[in-house]
């Protein structure tokens, strides 16, 4: 599997009956390696795939890799960029190990599987904060803990007599923009309080990016079908790579048109 090529380790956890095995993957990549070595790498991903569950941890040597806009400057960073999507494969650390860079870092292709990350103090001569983490054997549910507003059981009428009962030129007499605003939202706030409820989220629409529609909730669907099937012997690796591949696709496209959709109605001030 190339292994000449890359300063990589892989081991393979056995799993209860019932839970299926993790493959866990130590990697270091210098800051010179070369494509070739890269693309080694990105096989030993692909076929550590093969497995149900991959946690990846290592230096990959990507400093200029942004990920919360999922962008990079170099071309290498932009091809291990992709190799993260194409595959799936979520980024767990979210501060930086090394003088401001996040050089070190945790993939895995199942959330949940991967908690209570924490950076602690260098070991040793090395100046890369240490990260602890657990791995956990049957991925947790998270309860979201988000609230919105319902606004199908406001109380229209109380609501417009809270506010119209108040004597707002007096309220506001001699008040600066700021402090009028304030003083306006305060009381918007009491009024909301008392004339609508709020709800909890639902664990799927709390997550839900804006981009996802119903017809991209199919594709993904779709490849989570298709995945089983591979697992059960029933659909071939290349197909069920083909149905990845068109779920991949599909999010670009969406992401692409919400940005476009953003960037016009910022041009058209309409945001608000």
């Amino acid at each position: 599997m190339d292994e000449e090529l890359t300063e990589s380790l892989w081991v393979r956890i056995k799993g209860r009956a019932g839970a299926g095995d993790i493959i866990v993957g130590v990697c270091y990549r210098p800051p010179d390696q070369r494509d070739r070595a890269d693309e080694a790498l990105y096989r030993q991903i692909g076929a550590a795939l093969h497995s149900q569950a991959l946690v990846l941890m290592g230096d990959f040597n990507h400093p200029d890799i942004c990920w919360r806009d999922n962008a990079a400057e170099l071309k290498q960073s932009r091809k291990f960029l992709e190799c993260v999507n194409d595959n799936f494969l979520l980024q767990v650390i979210e501060e930086p190990t090394r003088k401001g860079a996040m050089l070190d870092l945790i993939l895995t292709n199942k959330e949940g599987l991967v908690g209570d990350v924490k950076l602690k103090g260098s070991l040793g001569c090395s100046d890369h904060k240490m990260v602890e983490f657990k791995i956990l054997r049957a991925a947790r549910r998270v309860c979201s803990k988000l609230t919105t507003l319902d606004f199908r059981r406001v109380d229209f009428g109380l609501f417009r007599d809270l506010l119209g009962r108040l004597p707002w030129d007096k309220a506001l007499e001699g008040r600066g923009a700021q402090d009028s605003w304030l003083i306006f939202k305060g009381h918007l706030h009491q009024a909301q309080e008392r004339c609508i409820p709020t709800k909890r989220k639902s664990g799927k629409n709390a997550r839900r990016s804006a981009w996802m529609n119903k017809e991209l909730l199919g594709k993904v669907k779709c490849k989570k079908e298709a995945y089983r099937g591979w697992k059960q012997g029933q659909v071939a690796w290349e197909e069920y790579r083909e149905t990845v591949r068109a779920a991949r696709d599909q999010v670009r496209k969406a992401k692409a048109l919400i940005e476009i959709s953003l960037a016009r109605a910022v041009k058209d001030n309409k945001l608000l």
